[in-house]
């Protein structure tokens, strides 16, 4: 028989001793499991993998709230300027707009009458289409008429 290691104290009970070899066997197994963990390479990639692709989603999530708050940012931007816009315009210039507008109506009334009237079921059915399409997108159709037109206004107050 060998003896013990003399920094490691001996057993001085049968029972003490299966207490020590059962511990000892429970470490053992402890480390085998370890190194067979970092031993598994599949097992470590696949892991590796999954947090990557954690933080990828993650990050994606966040890139994704940003853009939607920037986006909000730039319409209440887009909004704000369209509105100072239109209160620069002076009166005389908003009463031309208006009564431009009215006829305008008008004229838009009377050719809807007569392309009512002219035009073939199957081009007809086209253009509702478009003005559906026109309807649902109206108020971003409106927000670039507005820049278009403060655009307008600034260059032509450039040349004057």
């Amino acid at each position: 028989m060998t003896q013990p290691p003399h920094d490691e104290p001996t057993a001085s009970s049968p029972d003490e001793l299966r207490e020590q070899v059962e511990q000892t066997r429970n470490e053992l197994g402890e480390t085998a499991e370890a190194l067979a963990a970092k031993t598994d390479i599949k097992a470590r990639a696949q892991d590796k993998t999954a947090a990557v692709k954690d933080q990828a989603a993650a990050k994606a999530g966040e890139l994704k709230e940003q853009a939607a708050v920037k986006a909000g940012e730039l319409k209440t931007k887009a909004v704000d300027l369209a509105h100072h816009a239109q209160d620069r315009l002076p009166e005389p210039v908003k009463d031309k707009a208006a009564q431009a507008a009215g006829q305008a109506r008008a004229t838009a009334a009377q050719a809807g009458q007569l392309w009512q009237d002219k035009a073939p079921e199957p081009v007809r059915q086209k253009a509702a289409q478009g003005a559906q399409l026109t309807r649902h997108n109206r108020k971003a159709l409106l927000a670039a008429a507005g820049v278009a037109a403060a655009v307008w206004l600034a260059c032509r107050r450039r040349k004057g």
